[in-house]
């Protein structure tokens, strides 16, 4: 075999094997490609999923806030005298006072608070989220059935609290702060009263 014959095998040899590399690199590039593709799709298709749950979630919310609004609203107190009688709240040494109707708001709100919280937790487990209720967009606003018979701080305080326990029982599926008698979720009484810590003066 002559020189040049070896050489032009080897240049054809040579030439063979850099297109069989650059084939696959371009098989490699397009199946990466098409890989990212894929994971962008499915990454839109969760984030759209995602944000579809919010809503319905917000949703959900306000027609429970405009229902509970209009409870409150229609809610029969039995005389004035009664209004004004004066509770107060131990909240880590400091007393907030209130009347009745203020008290009531704050017992609703330790209790609302335990019911979305529990969704929330419920909702997080079932969604393989990580447990934490300072994620929630509930807990963070704790304005959830707020009527202005107590301020707003005070009313976000004890919803928190409620949300807080309610979570917890809601992402371990158990009831450990609270009961569920046919779907009613109301928290312990005893809770509440920890909670609280209220009394009448």
């Amino acid at each position: 075999m002559k020189i040049t014959d070896l050489r032009k095998l080897i240049a054809a040899f040579a030439f063979g094997l850099i297109a069989i590399l650059a084939t696959s690199q371009m098989v490699d590039a397009q199946g990466n490609k098409k890989d990212r593709k894929q994971r962008q799709k499915i990454e839109k298709q969760q984030r759209k999923e995602w944000q579809n749950r919010s809503k319905m979630e917000d949703r959900r919310i306000r027609t429970q806030q405009t229902r509970e609004q209009t409870r409150l609203r229609n809610m029969p107190y039995r005389t004035a005298n009664v209004d004004n009688d004066r509770w107060r709240a131990n909240r880590s040494g400091t007393y907030y006072v209130t009347n009745n109707r203020g008290a009531e708001m704050l017992r609703q709100a330790v209790n609302a608070g335990y019911q979305e919280g529990y969704r929330a937790g419920r909702d997080d487990r079932n969604y393989r989220r990580s447990d934490n209720y300072r994620n929630s967009t509930v807990y963070r606003r704790g304005n959830y059935g707020y009527r202005n018979y107590v301020t707003s701080e005070q009313y976000q305080y004890y919803f928190r609290q409620g949300f807080e326990r309610g979570y917890q029982d809601g992402f371990s599926s158990r009831y450990q702060y609270g009961t569920n008698n046919n779907g009613s979720l109301n928290i312990l009484g005893a809770i509440l009263g920890n909670i609280l810590n209220i009394e009448r003066y």
